[in-house]
């Protein structure tokens, strides 16, 4: 059986929830409970797993009182079991089930599932699969915790991880740029030196089942990872060490949220979260380190803190290149992003800044053309093979899609590097929609595009009262 038919089996199982109200977000997480305990069972490793608690004594349990008896399950599991990584999947557990005929249904669905046909590599595979399937929720709005694969992919291949790195995430949703990473250095490195020299993983993740499906993720893929259960931008990140590379994708929204005080060690402080994550981003990277960061457009301009965050970048690390990404790839944000590349070199700050333009002469992303890999084909090919963005480069032309500003030009336009300048006609590119959820999708994405600058323009008042004051 090919592993997409597991996935498909496995997702299919959820309908049986759709009367309960359950996403199918809440789904993947409910289903990590349940396919740790099976797994554990197909590939060998149920010694993990206390007797009496395992996938048998569910299986063969009787529909009467089975919601009480995984419940207690799932509760035992997470106190007592004598395995870290089995105590901590399961730690602060609590089901969606609701009642025991669900739960027996999707039970026996698993178990008529021929998994002796998945091969040991394949069970991260198919976990990864639910977990993009997840992705594609756009109704319950969990594609936000999930970054389009093929845009995952193309910056963990232009940052070429290594064996023997520190590789970080401090907002590592379901670990997807971690999982990444490890299957570059696997095919790319011997067996041999992986083995002897394994690249080391960190990540923190503040919604504890996001972080049990990141658990879950990168075990099934065999990642040495410590995942953190808190907030990289409170004293939680001071179990982080210096990384050698940090791949991230900041949660969307300005506004931070937490009530918990902001660290000490940030330069700038203030409520927005994505300048707040890009500090800490950029100050945790070892000297040679380097880093790729998904960011709206509003950093690239605000004015206040924000100018005062990208000058201190700039002066800090060599920001190389910038890759401004068309709308409509995240599922659920509905606001124009980025990608900001840059490395922290001895003594040097940033000279020259590349942008490419990926926002015209592109299809219209959405349900009906998804984004894949092949759609950043010439962008790879114009960063070039550098990682830290050394690679010999080549102005296209005013009217290309790739040019450079020093940073003496950036610094004349008052440290703004939100920077256009070819015509992109967004009107026009989004005449001709009809499928619903498009039209919707291009709705919600200008109103969250002017929530994002109202905050914006609401943080600068704020900090203006505080000076004042």
């Amino acid at each position: 059986m090919k592993q997409h038919n597991v996935v498909q089996k496995i997702w299919s199982l959820c309908n049986i929830l759709r009367g309960d109200g359950i996403t199918y977000y809440q789904y993947i997480a409910e289903l990590s409970y349940l396919l740790f305990l099976k797994i554990a069972r197909e590939n060998g490793s149920e010694e993990l797993i206390p007797e009496g608690f395992r996938w048998a004594d569910l299986d063969t349990h009787g529909e009467d009182g089975l919601l009480g008896f995984y419940q207690e399950m799932l509760t035992h599991l997470g106190a007592t079991a004598g395995n870290e990584v089995v105590r901590t999947i399961y730690a602060f557990p609590t089901t969606v089930f609701s009642h025991s005929a669900n739960l027996k249904a999707v039970i026996s669905g698993i178990s008529k599932i021929d998994w002796h046909q998945v091969d040991q590599d394949g069970f991260g595979d198919i976990y990864s699969g639910l977990i993009d399937k997840s992705a594609q929720d756009t109704r319950s709005g969990a594609g936000q915790y999930f970054t389009p694969r093929p845009l995952v992919e193309m910056i963990v291949t232009l940052m070429q991880p290594k064996v023997g790195e520190l590789i970080q995430d401090p907002s590592v949703g379901s670990g997807g740029f971690l999982v990444a990473a490890d299957e570059f250095i696997r095919r790319t490195a011997l067996d041999e030196d992986y083995r002897s020299n394994p690249p080391k993983y960190q990540g923190v993740e503040i919604e504890k089942n996001t972080r049990r499906i990141c658990l879950m993720n990168t075990f099934l893929h065999g990642l040495n990872a410590d995942i953190i259960y808190g907030d990289a931008l409170t004293d939680d990140a001071k179990a982080l060490e210096s990384a050698d590379l940090i791949l991230a994708n900041p949660p969307f929204g300005s506004k931070a949220g937490s009530k918990r005080s902001m660290r000490k060690d940030i330069p700038f402080p203030n409520c927005n979260k994505q300048l707040a994550f890009l500090q800490h981003i950029y100050l945790g990277l070892k000297e040679g380190g380097r880093a790729a960061v998904v960011l709206p457009d509003n950093i690239l301009f605000e004015e206040g803190v924000g100018r005062a965050v990208r000058q201190h970048l700039m002066q800090v690390c060599n920001l190389h290149t910038i890759l401004r990404l068309p709308t409509g790839i995240f599922y659920a944000a509905g606001v124009k992003t980025n990608v900001l590349f840059f490395s922290k070199e001895k003594g040097g700050g940033t000279n020259n800044i590349w942008i490419y333009d990926m926002r015209v002469n592109m299809p219209r992303f959405g349900k009906t053309t998804p984004l894949e890999l092949k759609h950043f084909k010439d962008f790879v090919e114009n960063f070039g093979d550098d990682p830290h963005g050394k690679s010999p480069r080549k102005e296209l032309g005013r009217n290309a899609n790739f040019r450079c500003f020093t940073r003496e030009e950036v610094a004349n336009r008052n440290d703004n590097l939100d920077i256009s300048w070819i015509s992109e006609d967004e009107a026009a590119n989004e005449e001709g929609l009809t499928e619903l959820e498009e039209i919707s999708a291009a709705i919600i994405r200008h109103l969250r595009s002017a929530l994002v600058e109202i905050e914006a323009v609401d943080d600068e008042f704020a900090e203006s009262i505080e000076v004042e004051e």
